[in-house]
């Protein structure tokens, strides 16, 4: 099982999301566009990718201009049945990839967080083991309408469409569900001015409200991470698939 990883910002992290991958025997290959721009040269090489977070928005493509490259790549994997997600940055990148629109700076969303499952998400596989609610961790401003053809799988007051599914493994989820409570709490060491700045106060009631949400939110967290993990398809798995539909 062969993972591309695309990293949009340094020391990223994939928190619950690597326990999983670890557990599946998955190899990870790590793509730092960050740091040099290159991207997987095709869908080829891998059976899975992941798109991770980050400060640009989906359309920064002034500077960061291997954006719309990564959005045909997402598209290609989901187009060829592969499993693909798109955490945050990644599920707006994925909505941009499938014509919905990026809603820039209408929508921040920071900490833990209640988020509702929808109809469609209770019965779908990545989320169905959840029940109606579940509290994860947020950091974001921007948002996207859902893409055609797209289903909704979670929702929030603040950002409508919290998760969506497309075909049988294109996953987007707005919400940081690989962030459990070390990498909570390496983004609080990270970047102490930028959570001052966007949540004043949480820095200093942190340990309070870790106490109260972070256990909660680990466990769902990979609750959704081995479910997404177990939809990937190695190629000698989906072409047999694919054979006998």
């Amino acid at each position: 099982m062969r993972v591309a990883v695309i990293e949009n910002m340094r020391n990223t992290g994939l928190g619950a999301l690597a326990t999983a991958l670890d557990e599946a025997g998955a190899e990870i290959e790590w793509f730092r566009v960050w740091q040099d721009g290159i991207l997987p040269k095709d869908i080829s090489g891998h059976d899975a990718l992941v798109v991770l977070g980050g400060e640009q928005s989906a359309l920064d493509d002034d500077s960061h201009p291997y954006l719309l490259d990564l959005a045909r790549l997402a598209r290609g994997f989901g187009d060829a049945g592969k499993a693909v997600l798109g955490i945050c940055l990644g599920s707006q990148i994925l909505a941009r990839a499938y014509g919905a629109d990026n809603l820039l700076g209408v929508a921040r969303e920071f900490g833990w967080h209640g988020i509702g499952v929808t109809a469609e998400g209770k019965a779908d596989p990545l989320l169905s083991a959840l029940g109606g609610e579940f509290t994860i961790f947020e950091w974001h401003a921007d948002t996207f309408s859902l893409p055609e053809g797209a289903v909704r799988l979670a929702t929030s007051p603040v950002a409508e469409n919290q998760a969506f599914r497309i075909g049988r493994a294109v996953y987007a989820t707005q919400f940081h569900f690989e962030a459990n409570a070390a990498v909570v709490e390496q983004w609080k060491a990270e970047f102490p001015e930028t959570i001052a700045r966007i949540a004043p106060g949480w820095l200093e009631n942190h340990a309070e409200l870790a106490a109260r949400y972070a256990g909660a939110a680990d466990a769902a967290g990979l609750a959704i991470a081995r479910a997404w993990v177990s939809l990937i398809e190695p190629e000698e798995v989906r072409l047999l698939s694919q054979a006998s539909a």
